[in-house]
């Protein structure tokens, strides 16, 4: 009666196996052991001090978010908007070398068509200002284009600025922000007399 039971057992037993061996082809298995030929992970080691070092976060300023275009002679007519663009996403990478702190800053959002839409490039305003304290550091505005190649579908883009870089600080009292940049205002006729 014993050998009733340890038959099924054992079949069950080598159709996993069997189902196993189907699986080991796989070079990353565990059984397979993986390519020997495959190439290995850089081994760069992360210092304790880079992990626990001061990297500021980046902040978006009220009203930088949105980008509009509209079509000659129809600003802020919704009818006339040709594209809207907006910033999901801003993030910062630190390193730290020769007591200098270099900061890598991108933006990430996204270009939406508007009724005026068509195909074409879309040149944004981006800015990235570093304070230290009250001071300005660093201020770049790079002009980022995108193309649009349909009109009823949104585009991501991401811009970045790698080539930040300042005295490593002794106080924590660094303040980045991203964010689009139209200049100020432009003056209407009224204004001008």
């Amino acid at each position: 009666m014993a050998d009733r039971h340890i038959v099924p057992g054992l079949m069950l037993a080598g159709f996993m196996l069997a189902v196993a061996g189907c699986q080991s082809g796989d070079s990353g298995s565990v059984l397979g052991g993986g390519n020997k030929d495959a190439p290995k992970p850089p081994t760069e080691k992360v210092l304790e001090s880079e992990l626990r070092g001061y990297c500021p976060l980046v902040n978006l300023r009220d009203g930088t978010a949105y980008f509009n275009t509209y079509a000659k002679g129809g600003q802020d007519d919704p009818a006339k908007l040709l594209y809207q663009a907006s910033i999901a996403d801003v993030t910062r990478s630190c390193t730290r070398s020769n007591g200098m702190l270099n900061l890598d800053v991108a933006v990430a959002g996204k270009v939406v068509p508007g009724p005026a839409g068509a195909p074409g490039t879309l040149t944004m305003p981006v800015r990235v200002v570093v304070m230290q304290g009250e001071t300005i550091v660093y201020s770049e505005l790079k002009k980022h284009q995108v193309a649009v190649t349909d009109a009823t579908a949104a585009t991501q883009f991401v811009v970045n600025d790698p080539n930040i870089s300042l005295p490593d600080p002794t106080v924590r009292n660094i303040r980045i922000y991203a964010g689009f940049d139209e200049g100020p205002p432009k003056k209407k006729a009224a204004d001008t007399e």
